[in-house]
């Protein structure tokens, strides 16, 4: 049986356990490094509260009325400030390769755009091939450092794409 109702929309404040539960899977599943990831930023526990400025959005991927993933847009921290992080994009696996990664991942590009970001920023981990893959995809290029001070040292992959 599918999953029907999908929606994506803006974070809620009852959305924070479930999706800090999806983030901190992911990490287990794919065995990424806890320390120096988004495993251990403080937002992960507080993510409505953490995506509440004028030049953010975090959004969520609801079916059935179940949070079952989500990714956001923030400034890329002590960097230029038209340069945005594409950050925090966990999916449970219920809906992993059914296109719904894709949606709010242009739902993200889109926003960075319409908030006036220039470039767009990635970090990831070199487990997370598939998410690599689609980064790929879009445009982004790999680049041989992590820029700004997103504290995520076991990230390794860092990619970025003008808008």
């Amino acid at each position: 049986m599918g999953i029907n109702n999908i929606v994506i929309r803006e974070i809620q404040p009852k959305d924070n356990k479930q999706i800090e539960a999806i983030i901190r899977a992911c990490f287990h599943e794919f065995k990424i490094p806890l320390e120096g990831t988004a495993y251990a930023d403080v937002e992960t526990t507080r993510m409505y509260e953490s995506y509440q400025n004028d030049n953010d959005v975090y959004f969520v991927i609801e079916g059935d009325g179940k949070v079952l993933g989500g990714g956001g847009v923030k400034p890329l921290k002590d960097f230029e400030t038209d340069i945005c992080e594409i950050q925090k994009m966990y999916f449970s696996p219920e809906i992993r390769g059914k296109g719904y990664g894709k949606l709010l991942f242009e739902r993200c590009l889109q926003a960075a755009k319409d908030l006036g970001y220039k470039q767009s920023y990635i970090e990831s981990a070199p487990q997370l091939k598939a998410a690599i893959h689609i980064y790929e995809g879009y445009g982004f290029k790999h680049l041989k450092g992590g820029l700004g001070s997103t504290g995520h040292y076991s990230c390794g992959v860092w990619m970025i794409k003008a808008l």
